[in-house]
Parts: C-alpha cells; structure tokens; sequence
C-alpha cells in the first residue's frame, strides 16, 4: 500500500465527511446520503489495501 493510495483515501473520506456536514447544514438529505456513501467507501478502500498489505507481509 502506497503513500498516495493512503493519501487518495483519505481525501475521499474527507471530502466524504465536508459533504454529510454541509448537508446537515443545509438540511439537505441527499447531499447527507451522498457524503456518507462516499465516507464508507473511502474506509471500505483503505480497509482492502491494509488486507493486501498484511497478505504481501505474510508472503514474504
């Protein structure tokens, strides 16, 4: 797992949790939703590339 997948998860997760903000700001649901989905999958990737990782680590 690379230093910029870490960093492109990240942001993801970020702007994820800037969009669930403004949209509970805003009171707007969809925008809430969308950012919630776009958290998840943020943490769902950084999830799959620890999983790779710990499988090169035990290959080696």
């Amino acid at each position: 797992m690379s230093f910029t997948d870490k960093a492109k998860s990240k942001a993801q997760e970020m702007a994820g949790v800037a969009k669930q903000r403004i949209g509970d700001a805003t009171d707007n649901e969809r925008l809430r939703a969308e950012g919630a989905s776009q958290q998840s999958a943020a943490r769902a990737q950084q999830g799959e590339q620890a999983r790779q990782a710990g499988r090169q680590g035990f290959n080696r």
